[in-house]
């Protein structure tokens, strides 16, 4: 697709940004590349022969006029807890629509329960466009249609490789809270790591614990299922790690606390390669009845970073394309349950 409008990536020079930016400029898009610091974007701007705007979220009103003549945003700066809520009221006062990368629950129910002004405003709004949510969201949806009475929806997922400092940070703002699944169609916080369970990923089995993922709000929207647990495969080490820290998750409020426990939770996940810097992903995910009727089914495809960059612009363009509903969607519900197939290199198979 060409790029016939205008449209913007707000933190763009971040690592998934950058990414983003490279891939939309490769596919012949010239976006507009967007962030707090004009010196970290000259560079990228410059490279990728495009327009560069340096702004803050802090004002709404100047944040709205920055977006002027933009038909979306694909808001890449997170902690999305602190900068989502004003992209989007800007994006409301510009008539923008708007997508984002996040993984925070909180974030999702906001854009959520702004359904009916996104609708009156005429602007799609899709949060969770990159690897959390959009492959498990399809896959909780096809889970779903196979098995409609289901009351239970389990998903996991392995291959997350090491946190970009972006991805960090918002780790580090989720751990202080413990963990949150979905019960009787409620979130409702738990210990963090608080189940955990041997998940049989195609590659084979892997221990899993509960982590507070983007689909225990998301895939309540995309199914209707009352009780959503999310695990992420991790080694039985950090698992212990994670438990003993569990009486100082509080600290992690505090800005000192943070900036030690970072190097820390960047260890611990793992090293990127550098011969294969996106490795590879897995899904797993599994519904059940009253009845104790099951359907489950693995879903693989490219590592984190590169599924965030193809879903992220693949969701964009179709935004552009007025192929998405306006108001709040979940992706899935976007564009299908099957939208993931779509996407190069992924593959499912059913059990």
């Amino acid at each position: 697709m060409t790029e016939t409008v205008i449209w913007m990536i707000y933190g763009a020079n971040g690592y998934t940004g950058r990414r983003i930016a490279e891939e939309a400029v490769h596919r012949g898009f010239r976006p507009i590349l967007a962030g707090r610091s004009q010196s970290k974007l000259d560079p990228l701007a410059d490279a990728l022969k495009c327009p560069a705007r340096a702004f803050s979220l802090d004002d709404v009103s100047r944040v709205a006029s920055e977006l002027a003549g933009c038909r979306a945003v694909l808001h890449c700066a997170g902690p999305f807890s602190a900068t989502s809520r004003p992209m989007l009221d800007a994006c409301l006062r510009a008539g923008a629509h708007y997508l984002d990368i996040t993984g925070e629950i909180d974030v999702i129910e906001a854009a959520a329960a702004r359904h009916e002004e996104t609708v009156r405003a005429g602007i799609s709004v899709i949060p969770a466009v990159g690897f959390d949510v959009v492959p498990s969201d399809c896959l909780a949806a096809m889970l779903a249609a196979r098995l409609p009475a289901a009351t239970h929806l389990q998903l996991a997922f392995s291959g997350v490789g090491p946190p970009s400092p972006g991805t960090t940070n918002t780790m580090l703002e989720r751990l202080h809270g413990g963990g949150l699944v979905r019960s009787n169609g409620q979130i409702t916080r738990v210990p963090i790591v608080w189940k955990t369970m041997e998940i049989p990923f195609r590659e084979g089995r892997q221990t899993a614990a509960t982590i507070p993922w983007g689909d225990v709000a998301a895939a309540w929207y995309t199914t209707g299922i009352p009780n959503i647990e999310v695990y992420m495969a991790m080694p039985a080490a950090q698992i212990r790690w994670l438990r003993r820290l569990q009486g100082l998750l509080p600290l992690l409020k505090n800005r000192l606390a943070k900036s030690l426990a970072r190097p820390v939770l960047r260890r611990m996940v793992g090293r990127r390669s550098a011969a294969h810097p996106d490795g590879a992903s897995s899904f797993w995910g599994r519904v059940f009845d009253a009845e104790a009727n099951s359907v489950e089914a693995t879903l693989t495809g490219p590592g984190a970073y590169r599924l965030t960059v193809l879903t992220a612009l693949e969701c964009l363009e179709r935004t552009l394309a007025a192929k998405a509903p306006v108001g709040f969607s979940t992706p899935s519900r976007a564009f299908g349950k099957e939208f993931i197939l779509e996407v190069s290199g992924m593959e499912i198979e059913w059990r």
